[in-house]
């Protein structure tokens, strides 16, 4: 029997390797029907994993599997508790389905909020499918593989004064506090991160979000963990806030060049461990 066929919005590269990329900020989907509720496209757009999916291209050459949805996070987002639970109590961040922007500002026009039925109208849509792509994957390769490593792939401003203090180093490694992955994996993650030009910090502001926290289960065979890249590393990130004029700026692929080599040690420290 033939699995379901993916819908549109969701794009899953399968590979034989025991290694599972998720990219679940990169969409910029906003459907029909909700295009119109959102202050503007551009805000609802705005906080992006903006060229994520193309920065890890390379991936596909390490015959890993990625799962990548297209839908925005304004939308419904993927790395969020679908119980609504806060994964940091006590900070500033956004919900399941976001009502504002990362620097505060509201989304929605007031009387288009989405309502408890709506959150689970989208969660059955967008966020089901995305993580049963995922489960699914991480299954098939745990029957090949003892050890599996997924890695949740993001990037963020470095600078955003509602959700951290100062300037946010180049590599933000997330193991749920070293719940997520075997400290082996970290070491060697920390290891190929060193060398460069690049500072890094593990568990810090970021220490991994709903998917590093439900898929890790180092004693199941899965080892997960979040790269969280400040944007100034691969893009042209201007300084201080941004506005429609100067963000997102545009894929300069030697630009990137530098931190995507880092990234490539880093995704074949993973391999090394997993295998």
């Amino acid at each position: 029997m033939k699995p379901d066929p993916l819908p549109p919005w969701l794009t899953v590269r399968t590979g034989s390797a025991p290694l599972v990329l998720c990219m679940p900020h990169t969409g910029t989907e906003l459907p029909g029907e909700l295009a119109a509720a959102y202050v503007s496209a551009w805000l609802a757009q705005r906080d992006t994993d903006w060229h994520i999916e193309r920065l890890y291209e390379f991936a596909a050459g390490l015959d890993a599997t990625i799962v990548r949805t297209g839908i925005s996070r304004s939308v419904i987002d993927p790395n969020r508790d679908p119980s609504g639970a806060s994964l940091y109590p006590g900070q500033a961040t956004t919900e399941l389905c976001p009502t504002t922007t990362f620097d505060g500002e509201p989304l929605y026009h007031p009387d288009r909020l989405p309502d408890a039925r709506e959150i689970a109208r989208r969660t059955q849509a967008y966020f089901e499918p995305y993580h049963a792509a995922i489960r699914g994957n991480i299954e098939r390769l745990r029957a090949r593989w003892p050890r599996v490593v997924v890695y949740d792939c993001h990037s963020i401003r470095s600078q955003i004064p509602r959700l951290f203090e100062g300037v946010l180093p180049n590599f933000n490694i997330g193991t749920f506090s070293g719940a997520s992955c075997d400290a082996a994996l970290t070491q060697a993650v920390e290891g190929a991160c060193d060398g460069a030009n690049y500072t890094r910090t593990t568990n810090g502001r970021f220490k991994g979000g709903y998917t590093t926290r439900h898929y890790g289960r180092p004693a199941a065979g899965v080892h997960a963990l979040q790269m969280e890249l400040a944007c100034r590393g691969y893009l042209r990130e201007p300084v201080g806030p941004v506005d429609a004029g100067n963000w997102p700026v545009a894929w300069d692929a030697g630009y990137a060049g530098p931190l995507r080599a880092v990234l490539g040690r880093i995704l074949e420290a993973c391999l090394r461990f997993a295998t």
